[in-house]
């Protein structure tokens, strides 16, 4: 808790110095922005400056010649009104503009505009001086005024701004990503080589040290759990071996000993029977346990599925399958000649299995399939029989059970689920997924899907 705290006051204190920094930026923009405005508008040829410069060089009512130039180069136009309302004197007057105003022309024009000029006026005594500015110039207000660029920079200025806040602040979001993941992703992958039971050693060091400390040694201690519980695995299947061969053994002789009664024999066969589904328990089991723990090599060449698929079933009719049982192949002309880089062993061992699968779950007898079809860059095997099949409820076991020490249940019995579990993880160690489709007496089909490259 301490180092989320930690972490949580850095992330909130860093985030309170960037709104800070985004005002005070802000700020500086607005006072960069409007600093050349502010200084035309009250600058030396602004309005009340050039009414100052033209009134202090008039003689008498005329506007002096030295301030003519000065005003044309600024674009302004002047002219000197007496008590009257003539004309008496001007500079650069545009022709639109009259030579003789009412009192109540004066009155509306010396608060606003005249022609759509811009004037601005200065009481002398007599008259009054008027400085006419060109159009778009200024927009005059009741009580000051403000150059026309002044107010069409303004909203540039505010979606400018806007603009600039939300990059900056899209910036500090992927800059603060970027570190997150920094901190964040040796954690993560760390966490990920969990079900592999592989160790990572996280540095120690930065704002996430003791998180990673305590992920190195939950690391630790399950790599430690998952040897123990391999080795016991190893040892249990190695030490259960020496024994059931010499149950086998003694068995098989009882079973053709021509002393021994019918009954005697018929039984040493069922302990024969049921020793051999032991046997291949021990060994789902051992592989089982290689493929989670990955000791086991996976020793891949390229193979024609469909040839071994022939050699399989052939193999299994040779062995004996009783006469309740049929097992016929569908391989597609497309899948005949494609080859799969696996290892043989282990395919066969998966198919094996689903057939073994159909065939203990099945004792009224059932008809096996296996097809073998193309699908773009698929290859896709499927294993199905028209036999009793599996309630929702066990086929949803199947599929979310990530571990054969969960596989008990009294709707369930163990060698149907470790056995379907090794298929899928020989499916996965290969690149490929496993799906289960049945229904309670529709039937089982397994769907194992290879990428063909």
């Amino acid at each position: 808790m301490n180092t989320l705290s930690r972490l949580f006051s850095r992330t909130f204190a860093a985030f309170s110095f960037f709104i800070v920094f985004l005002i005070v930026l802000n700020l500086g923009l607005f006072a960069i922005t409007f600093y050349g405005v502010i200084h035309h508008d009250y600058g030396p040829d602004s309005p009340s400056v050039m009414l100052q410069k033209t009134a202090e060089t008039l003689n008498g009512q005329h506007i002096s010649p030295s301030m003519e130039e000065p005003l044309r180069q600024a674009g302004i136009w002047a002219m000197v009104i007496n008590d009257t309302g003539k004309v008496v004197s001007s500079a650069a007057l545009p022709p639109e503009i009259p030579d003789q105003f009412s009192l109540g022309e004066v009155a509306v024009f010396s608060r606003g505009y005249l022609h759509d000029y811009p004037v601005f006026v200065r009481r002398l005594d007599p008259g009054l001086l008027v400085l006419g500015y060109p159009k778009n110039s200024y927009i005059k207000l009741t009580s000051n005024y403000y150059s026309y660029g002044t107010l069409t920079r303004l909203p540039l200025y505010v979606l400018g701004t806007l603009l600039l806040d939300l990059i900056l602040l899209f910036t500090a979001y992927i800059l603060s990503k970027i570190k997150v993941q920094r901190a964040a992703g040796p954690l993560i992958s760390a966490l990920n080589t969990f079900p592999r039971s592989q160790r990572g050693t996280l540095s120690t060091r930065g704002e996430l040290a003791a998180v990673a400390a305590s992920v190195n040694q939950a690391a630790e201690l399950i790599h430690r759990q998952n040897e123990a519980r391999a080795n016991w695995i190893r040892g249990v299947t190695h030490d259960l071996r020496t024994p059931l061969s010499m149950i086998l053994g003694y068995a098989d002789r009882i079973a053709h000993d021509p002393q021994a009664s019918p009954a005697i024999q018929d039984q040493a066969r069922i302990i024969q029977k049921q020793s051999v589904k032991i046997k291949d328990l021990i060994q789902d089991l051992t592989l089982v346990s290689q493929l989670e723990y990955e000791m086991q090599p996976l020793r891949k060449q390229e193979i024609h599925l469909a040839r071994l698929l022939r050699t399989i079933a052939a193999d299994t009719l040779n062995a004996g399958l009783a006469d309740v049982y049929s097992l016929d192949l569908d391989i597609s002309k497309e899948a005949d000649d494609l080859q799969l880089a696996c290892d043989p062993r282990l395919i066969r061992r998966a198919i094996g299995n689903l057939i073994g699968n159909s065939v203990a779950h099945n004792p009224q007898g059932c008809s096996i399939t296996l097809k073998l079809e193309t699908n773009g860059n698929l290859i896709i095997l499927t294993a199905a029989d028209d036999g009793i099949g599996l309630s929702d409820a066990q086929r949803q076991i199947l599929e979310e059970t990530p571990h054969y020490l969960e596989s008990i249940d009294e709707r369930l019995d163990l060698r149907h689920g470790l056995g379907l579990i090794l298929v899928r993880q020989i499916t996965e160690v290969h690149g490929g997924t496993m799906k289960i489709e049945s229904g309670f007496h529709e039937g089982f089909r397994v769907t194992l899907t290879f990428p063909h490259v």
